[in-house]
């Protein structure tokens, strides 16, 4: 997994991780009856582990894909910028070190002459200054840009995931559906990921 990947599911899991906190642990959906279930059976509690579904859930993989496609689309594009500006700016300093040297040299047949190099090298200075602050413009619309998506990409995982379980959960079975990153020991026969995810790609690829 190279460092986009990491980037992108990142940000994905960190929103997914908030919705099962925020929502899963208080279910609108369970019954009142906080009777224990008979001893030897499972208490009314799933566990869904959120790594799993980043990795499995086909949402999540085409999410993370889009966001690194985007990614790498937007820094090639400052890249290509930054060097064309720095090309450019490399070749103003030449100038610059040039016009001092003929001022040394006494090499202009006039004062007008010289007066007029230096207007223009003043007027390219202006220019690379104002390409300068395009460029970081550039920079700061790109990462807006890119965050934008990614909160975009989260929420609708996060709706997707959220339906799934409101609907699995209609009859108020569980009464409590936690994410396992908030858990310090987990028992296996409570655990439904692999259950969720299937169901979400079944309602995925329709």
């Amino acid at each position: 997994m190279n460092k986009i990947s990491i980037i992108v599911e990142s940000v994905l899991a960190a929103g997914i991780v908030a919705l099962f906190i925020l929502f899963f642990t208080v279910n609108p959906w369970a019954r009142k009856s906080a009777d224990v279930e008979a001893q030897g059976e499972l208490m009314p509690i799933a566990i869904v582990n959120t790594d799993s579904i980043l990795k499995h859930y086909t949402l999540a993989v085409e999410a993370s894909d889009k966001l690194q496609t985007k990614y790498e689309e937007s820094m090639v594009q400052l890249d290509t910028r930054a060097k064309a500006f720095q090309k450019e700016y490399e070749s103003f300093q030449q100038d610059v070190l040039n016009f001092q040297r003929k001022v040394e040299a006494g090499a202009f047949l006039s004062r007008e002459r010289a007066e007029s190099e230096q207007t223009r090298l003043q007027k390219k200075e202006q220019q690379l200054m104002a390409k300068q602050q395009d460029l970081e413009n550039l920079r700061q619309k790109l990462s807006n840009d890119f965050m934008t998506q990614q909160a975009e990409l989260t929420q609708q995982l996060q709706d997707s995931v959220q339906a799934y379980l409101r609907e699995m959960n209609a009859d108020g079975h569980y009464h409590l559906i936690l994410n396992d990153a908030v858990l310090m020991n987990k028992t296996a026969g409570y655990d439904i990921t692999d259950e969720v995810i299937e169901a979400l790609n079944a309602r995925y690829a329709k």
